[in-house]
Protein backbone atom coordinates (compact mmCIF):
# COMPACT_ATOMS: atom_id res chain seq x y z
CA UNK A 1 0.00 0.00 0.00
CA UNK A 2 1.67 3.37 -0.81
CA UNK A 3 1.32 5.13 2.32
CA UNK A 4 3.11 2.27 4.29
CA UNK A 5 6.10 2.48 1.54
CA UNK A 6 6.38 6.54 1.04
CA UNK A 7 6.48 5.91 5.57
CA UNK A 8 8.91 3.37 5.31
CA UNK A 9 11.07 5.62 3.42
CA UNK A 10 10.48 8.75 5.60
CA UNK A 11 11.84 6.86 8.57
CA UNK A 12 15.15 5.84 6.55
CA UNK A 13 15.40 8.90 4.77
CA UNK A 14 17.80 12.24 5.28
CA UNK A 15 15.94 14.32 8.04
CA UNK A 16 15.54 17.20 6.19
CA UNK A 17 12.90 15.58 4.16
CA UNK A 18 10.76 15.10 7.53
CA UNK A 19 9.31 18.61 6.43
CA UNK A 20 7.90 17.41 3.29
CA UNK A 21 6.33 14.18 4.91
CA UNK A 22 2.60 15.08 5.71
CA UNK A 23 3.00 16.53 1.94
CA UNK A 24 4.12 13.17 0.54
CA UNK A 25 1.82 11.22 1.77
CA UNK A 26 -1.34 13.43 0.84
CA UNK A 27 0.01 13.11 -2.69
CA UNK A 28 0.68 9.59 -2.54
CA UNK A 29 -3.13 9.28 -1.38
CA UNK A 30 -4.71 11.65 -3.73
CA UNK A 31 -2.58 9.59 -6.47
CA UNK A 32 -4.84 6.81 -5.13
CA UNK A 33 -7.94 8.39 -4.84
CA UNK A 34 -7.33 9.71 -8.60
CA UNK A 35 -6.59 5.97 -10.10
CA UNK A 36 -10.04 4.78 -8.44
CA UNK A 37 -11.94 7.52 -10.17
CA UNK A 38 -10.32 6.72 -13.04
CA UNK A 39 -10.89 2.97 -12.92
CA UNK A 40 -13.88 2.82 -10.99
CA UNK A 41 -15.80 0.67 -13.80
CA UNK A 42 -12.84 -0.86 -15.40
CA UNK A 43 -12.20 -4.80 -14.72
CA UNK A 44 -9.21 -3.94 -12.72
CA UNK A 45 -10.73 -0.95 -10.28
CA UNK A 46 -7.26 -0.14 -8.78
CA UNK A 47 -7.68 -2.49 -5.80
CA UNK A 48 -5.44 -1.58 -2.60
CA UNK A 49 -3.97 -4.83 -2.25
CA UNK A 50 -2.12 -4.15 -5.47
CA UNK A 51 -0.75 -1.07 -4.88
CA UNK A 52 2.71 -1.39 -3.94
CA UNK A 53 5.14 1.20 -5.41
CA UNK A 54 8.56 -0.54 -4.52
CA UNK A 55 9.79 -3.55 -5.63
CA UNK A 56 11.80 -4.67 -2.58
CA UNK A 57 8.80 -6.84 -1.27
CA UNK A 58 9.25 -9.07 -4.41
CA UNK A 59 6.24 -7.81 -6.65
CA UNK A 60 7.47 -7.42 -9.75
CA UNK A 61 4.71 -6.75 -11.95
CA UNK A 62 4.72 -4.44 -15.13
CA UNK A 63 1.76 -4.31 -16.79
CA UNK A 64 -0.52 -0.98 -18.19
CA UNK A 65 -1.86 -0.79 -14.72
CA UNK A 66 1.39 -0.47 -12.77
CA UNK A 67 2.42 1.60 -15.09
CA UNK A 68 -0.27 4.33 -14.34
CA UNK A 69 -0.31 3.44 -10.57
CA UNK A 70 3.97 4.10 -10.54
CA UNK A 71 2.87 7.55 -12.71
CA UNK A 72 -0.28 8.78 -10.68
CA UNK A 73 1.11 8.10 -7.49
CA UNK A 74 4.62 10.54 -8.73
CA UNK A 75 2.09 13.00 -10.20
CA UNK A 76 0.10 13.09 -6.86
CA UNK A 77 2.96 13.53 -4.98
CA UNK A 78 4.72 16.54 -7.39
CA UNK A 79 1.50 18.04 -7.48
CA UNK A 80 0.67 18.39 -3.68
CA UNK A 81 4.34 19.32 -2.86
CA UNK A 82 4.16 22.11 -5.52
CA UNK A 83 0.72 23.46 -4.27
CA UNK A 84 2.23 23.90 -0.95
CA UNK A 85 5.29 25.53 -2.16
CA UNK A 86 3.18 27.96 -3.77
CA UNK A 87 1.00 28.46 -1.02
CA UNK A 88 4.26 29.98 1.37
CA UNK A 89 3.64 26.12 3.40
CA UNK A 90 7.32 25.79 3.25
CA UNK A 91 10.16 27.90 5.07
CA UNK A 92 12.86 27.36 1.87
CA UNK A 93 10.20 28.03 -0.87
CA UNK A 94 7.71 30.05 -3.04
CA UNK A 95 6.23 30.74 -5.68
CA UNK A 96 8.28 30.53 -9.13
CA UNK A 97 9.57 34.22 -9.84
CA UNK A 98 12.10 33.41 -12.32
CA UNK A 99 10.83 35.30 -15.59
CA UNK A 100 8.58 37.60 -13.46
CA UNK A 101 9.00 41.29 -15.29
CA UNK A 102 10.13 39.24 -18.57
CA UNK A 103 7.98 39.83 -21.80
CA UNK A 104 6.29 36.53 -22.29
CA UNK A 105 4.48 37.13 -25.60
CA UNK A 106 2.58 40.31 -27.55
CA UNK A 107 0.89 42.28 -25.00
CA UNK A 108 1.52 40.48 -22.34
CA UNK A 109 4.79 40.02 -19.68
CA UNK A 110 5.32 37.28 -16.78
CA UNK A 111 4.26 38.17 -13.25
CA UNK A 112 1.58 36.87 -10.55
CA UNK A 113 2.39 33.76 -8.91
CA UNK A 114 3.50 30.59 -10.91
CA UNK A 115 3.34 27.20 -9.02
CA UNK A 116 7.08 26.33 -8.34
CA UNK A 117 6.40 23.09 -10.21
CA UNK A 118 10.67 22.64 -10.08
CA UNK A 119 10.85 22.12 -6.69
CA UNK A 120 8.24 20.16 -6.74
CA UNK A 121 9.45 17.87 -9.28
CA UNK A 122 12.58 17.66 -7.11
CA UNK A 123 11.75 16.60 -4.14
CA UNK A 124 9.30 14.02 -5.42
CA UNK A 125 11.63 12.58 -7.40
CA UNK A 126 13.92 12.57 -4.75
CA UNK A 127 11.23 10.51 -2.33
CA UNK A 128 9.45 8.55 -5.01
CA UNK A 129 12.26 7.07 -7.39
CA UNK A 130 14.05 6.33 -4.20
CA UNK A 131 11.51 3.93 -3.51
CA UNK A 132 12.76 1.61 -6.35
CA UNK A 133 15.53 -0.82 -5.19
CA UNK A 134 15.83 -3.03 -8.50
CA UNK A 135 18.42 -2.68 -10.87
CA UNK A 136 16.40 -4.31 -14.08
CA UNK A 137 14.56 -3.79 -16.39
CA UNK A 138 11.61 -4.12 -14.33
CA UNK A 139 13.54 -1.29 -12.51
CA UNK A 140 14.01 1.12 -15.31
CA UNK A 141 10.42 0.97 -16.36
CA UNK A 142 8.74 1.80 -13.16
CA UNK A 143 11.15 4.95 -13.12
CA UNK A 144 10.26 5.41 -16.43
CA UNK A 145 6.49 5.33 -15.48
CA UNK A 146 7.40 8.40 -12.62
CA UNK A 147 8.87 10.23 -14.55
CA UNK A 148 5.76 10.33 -17.26
CA UNK A 149 3.76 11.36 -13.91
CA UNK A 150 5.50 14.12 -12.87
CA UNK A 151 5.62 15.11 -17.00
CA UNK A 152 2.07 14.96 -17.28
CA UNK A 153 1.77 17.95 -14.55
CA UNK A 154 3.69 20.09 -16.76
CA UNK A 155 2.06 19.18 -19.72
CA UNK A 156 -1.64 20.08 -18.58
CA UNK A 157 -0.33 23.45 -16.86
CA UNK A 158 -1.97 26.14 -17.99
CA UNK A 159 -1.54 29.93 -18.30
CA UNK A 160 -3.50 32.32 -16.40
CA UNK A 161 -3.58 36.43 -16.84
CA UNK A 162 -4.58 39.49 -15.42
CA UNK A 163 -5.89 43.10 -17.40
CA UNK A 164 -4.21 46.50 -17.27
CA UNK A 165 -4.98 49.44 -18.58
CA UNK A 166 -6.63 52.52 -18.81
CA UNK A 167 -10.54 51.59 -17.87
CA UNK A 168 -10.47 47.88 -18.13
CA UNK A 169 -8.66 48.04 -21.55
CA UNK A 170 -6.40 45.38 -21.00
CA UNK A 171 -3.79 47.04 -23.50
CA UNK A 172 -1.02 44.83 -21.10
CA UNK A 173 -1.74 41.40 -19.48
CA UNK A 174 0.69 39.77 -16.69
CA UNK A 175 0.66 36.01 -16.99
CA UNK A 176 1.42 33.01 -14.98
CA UNK A 177 1.05 29.47 -15.23
CA UNK A 178 -0.71 27.68 -12.51
CA UNK A 179 -1.29 23.57 -12.30
CA UNK A 180 -4.64 22.04 -13.78
CA UNK A 181 -7.15 20.31 -11.38
CA UNK A 182 -5.68 17.29 -10.52
CA UNK A 183 -8.36 15.50 -12.60
CA UNK A 184 -7.21 16.66 -15.92
CA UNK A 185 -3.77 15.22 -14.97
CA UNK A 186 -5.61 11.47 -14.23
CA UNK A 187 -7.63 12.00 -17.50
CA UNK A 188 -4.33 12.84 -19.07
CA UNK A 189 -2.43 9.93 -17.47
CA UNK A 190 -5.63 7.60 -18.36
CA UNK A 191 -5.10 8.37 -21.86
CA UNK A 192 -1.70 7.78 -21.69
CA UNK A 193 -2.58 4.10 -20.34
CA UNK A 194 -4.93 3.10 -22.84
CA UNK A 195 -2.15 4.15 -25.64
CA UNK A 196 1.22 2.63 -23.47
CA UNK A 197 3.90 1.41 -25.23
CA UNK A 198 4.96 -2.55 -24.56
CA UNK A 199 8.90 -2.71 -24.48
CA UNK A 200 10.44 -5.47 -25.72
CA UNK A 201 13.15 -6.67 -24.13
CA UNK A 202 15.00 -9.59 -21.59
CA UNK A 203 13.36 -9.08 -18.23
CA UNK A 204 15.30 -11.00 -15.77
CA UNK A 205 17.50 -9.20 -12.90
CA UNK A 206 21.09 -8.12 -13.34
CA UNK A 207 23.42 -11.19 -13.22
CA UNK A 208 27.06 -10.42 -12.13
CA UNK A 209 29.10 -9.72 -14.46
CA UNK A 210 27.12 -8.79 -17.06
CA UNK A 211 25.93 -5.69 -15.39
CA UNK A 212 26.93 -3.50 -18.71
CA UNK A 213 25.61 -5.56 -21.00
CA UNK A 214 21.94 -5.15 -19.43
CA UNK A 215 22.25 -1.09 -19.00
CA UNK A 216 23.26 -1.51 -23.10
CA UNK A 217 20.09 -3.52 -23.68
CA UNK A 218 18.03 -1.18 -21.47
CA UNK A 219 19.23 2.22 -23.16
CA UNK A 220 18.64 0.56 -26.69
CA UNK A 221 14.53 -0.80 -25.61
CA UNK A 222 14.47 2.77 -24.21
CA UNK A 223 15.50 4.66 -27.74
CA UNK A 224 12.59 4.89 -29.11
CA UNK A 225 9.96 5.47 -26.27
CA UNK A 226 9.29 9.05 -25.53
CA UNK A 227 9.46 10.14 -22.00
CA UNK A 228 5.80 11.28 -22.10
CA UNK A 229 4.32 7.99 -22.75
CA UNK A 230 3.69 4.80 -20.27
CA UNK A 231 4.89 1.78 -20.74
CA UNK A 232 4.91 -2.23 -19.60
CA UNK A 233 6.87 -5.38 -19.97
CA UNK A 234 3.68 -7.89 -19.65
CA UNK A 235 0.34 -8.25 -20.93
CA UNK A 236 -2.68 -7.49 -18.32
CA UNK A 237 -3.90 -11.18 -17.17
CA UNK A 238 -7.59 -11.78 -17.00
CA UNK A 239 -9.23 -9.17 -14.49
CA UNK A 240 -12.78 -11.29 -14.74
CA UNK A 241 -11.13 -14.10 -12.83
CA UNK A 242 -10.08 -14.33 -9.35
CA UNK A 243 -6.56 -14.19 -8.88
CA UNK A 244 -5.44 -14.20 -5.24
CA UNK A 245 -1.37 -14.38 -5.72
CA UNK A 246 -2.32 -11.22 -7.97
CA UNK A 247 -4.21 -9.48 -5.34
CA UNK A 248 -7.84 -9.02 -7.75
CA UNK A 249 -11.21 -10.36 -7.19
CA UNK A 250 -12.43 -10.91 -10.66
CA UNK A 251 -15.71 -9.06 -11.42
CA UNK A 252 -18.15 -11.75 -9.67
CA UNK A 253 -19.97 -9.04 -7.27
CA UNK A 254 -19.19 -6.20 -8.98
CA UNK A 255 -21.51 -2.77 -9.27
CA UNK A 256 -22.72 -1.66 -12.89
CA UNK A 257 -24.34 0.71 -13.97
CA UNK A 258 -28.32 0.61 -15.90
CA UNK A 259 -27.65 2.95 -19.13
CA UNK A 260 -28.78 6.63 -18.23
CA UNK A 261 -28.57 9.49 -20.80
CA UNK A 262 -27.01 12.01 -18.01
CA UNK A 263 -24.08 8.93 -18.12
CA UNK A 264 -20.93 8.90 -20.02
CA UNK A 265 -20.72 6.43 -22.74
CA UNK A 266 -18.06 4.40 -20.44
CA UNK A 267 -20.33 4.30 -17.63
CA UNK A 268 -23.67 3.18 -19.71
CA UNK A 269 -21.54 -0.12 -21.08
CA UNK A 270 -20.36 -0.70 -17.90
CA UNK A 271 -22.51 -3.93 -17.19
CA UNK A 272 -21.35 -5.03 -20.73
CA UNK A 273 -18.04 -4.32 -19.89
CA UNK A 274 -18.04 -6.00 -16.30
CA UNK A 275 -20.94 -8.56 -16.41
CA UNK A 276 -21.84 -9.55 -19.62
CA UNK A 277 -18.09 -9.51 -21.34
CA UNK A 278 -16.80 -11.59 -18.88
CA UNK A 279 -19.06 -14.69 -19.21
CA UNK A 280 -21.80 -12.96 -15.99
CA UNK A 281 -25.12 -11.78 -16.26
CA UNK A 282 -27.05 -9.09 -14.71
CA UNK A 283 -28.77 -9.20 -11.29
CA UNK A 284 -30.83 -6.23 -9.95
CA UNK A 285 -31.28 -5.51 -5.83
CA UNK A 286 -33.28 -3.06 -4.37
CA UNK A 287 -31.89 -1.52 -1.21
CA UNK A 288 -33.00 0.91 1.50
CA UNK A 289 -30.60 4.07 1.85
CA UNK A 290 -31.33 6.97 4.86
CA UNK A 291 -30.28 10.13 4.31
CA UNK A 292 -30.90 13.55 5.73
CA UNK A 293 -33.67 15.18 4.15
CA UNK A 294 -36.62 18.31 5.11
CA UNK A 295 -33.83 20.45 6.88
CA UNK A 296 -34.48 23.54 8.54
CA UNK A 297 -32.65 26.42 10.24
CA UNK A 298 -33.72 27.10 13.61
CA UNK A 299 -32.65 30.27 14.91
CA UNK A 300 -29.95 30.52 16.42
CA UNK A 301 -27.93 28.39 15.14
CA UNK A 302 -28.53 24.84 14.70
CA UNK A 303 -29.82 23.27 11.33
CA UNK A 304 -32.70 19.71 12.20
CA UNK A 305 -33.28 17.21 9.73
CA UNK A 306 -35.96 14.41 9.43
CA UNK A 307 -34.11 10.94 8.44
CA UNK A 308 -35.44 10.08 5.03
CA UNK A 309 -35.27 6.12 3.43
CA UNK A 310 -35.46 5.35 0.01
CA UNK A 311 -35.57 2.60 -1.89
CA UNK A 312 -32.74 2.59 -4.62
CA UNK A 313 -31.85 -0.05 -7.45
CA UNK A 314 -28.94 -1.03 -8.00
CA UNK A 315 -26.95 -3.50 -10.51
CA UNK A 316 -24.58 -6.41 -9.52
CA UNK A 317 -22.20 -8.70 -12.11
CA UNK A 318 -23.60 -12.33 -10.92
CA UNK A 319 -22.75 -16.17 -12.10
CA UNK A 320 -24.84 -17.60 -14.16
CA UNK A 321 -27.36 -20.68 -13.43
CA UNK A 322 -25.81 -23.65 -12.28
CA UNK A 323 -23.01 -21.72 -10.57
CA UNK A 324 -20.76 -22.28 -13.31
CA UNK A 325 -17.70 -19.60 -13.14
CA UNK A 326 -16.95 -16.97 -15.32
CA UNK A 327 -15.07 -17.44 -18.45
CA UNK A 328 -11.62 -17.67 -18.53
CA UNK A 329 -10.63 -15.86 -21.62
CA UNK A 330 -6.84 -15.18 -21.79
CA UNK A 331 -6.33 -13.08 -24.92
CA UNK A 332 -8.70 -10.16 -24.26
CA UNK A 333 -8.91 -6.74 -26.45
CA UNK A 334 -8.36 -3.68 -24.77
CA UNK A 335 -11.03 -2.04 -25.00
CA UNK A 336 -10.12 1.73 -25.57
CA UNK A 337 -12.42 4.78 -23.42
CA UNK A 338 -13.96 7.05 -26.08
CA UNK A 339 -12.76 10.42 -25.16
Amino acid sequence: YVRLTVNNFLMTGPKAFLTYAGSVQVGAQSGIYECKHQFAWERWNCPENTLQLSTHNGLRSATRETAFVHAISAAGVMYTLTKNCSMGDFDNCGCDDSRIGQTGGRGWIWGGCSDNVAFGEKISKQFVDALEGGHDSRASVNLHNNEAGRLAITATMRRACKCHGVSGSCSIQTCWMQLADFREVGNYLKMKHEHAKKLEMDKNPVRAGNSADNRGAIAQAFRSIARIELIYLEDSPDYCVKNHSLGFQGTEGRECLKADKNMSQWERKSCRRLCYGCGLRVVEKRIEVVSSCNCKFHWCCTVKCDKCTKVVTKYYCARKGGGRKPQNKTKRRHHARRH
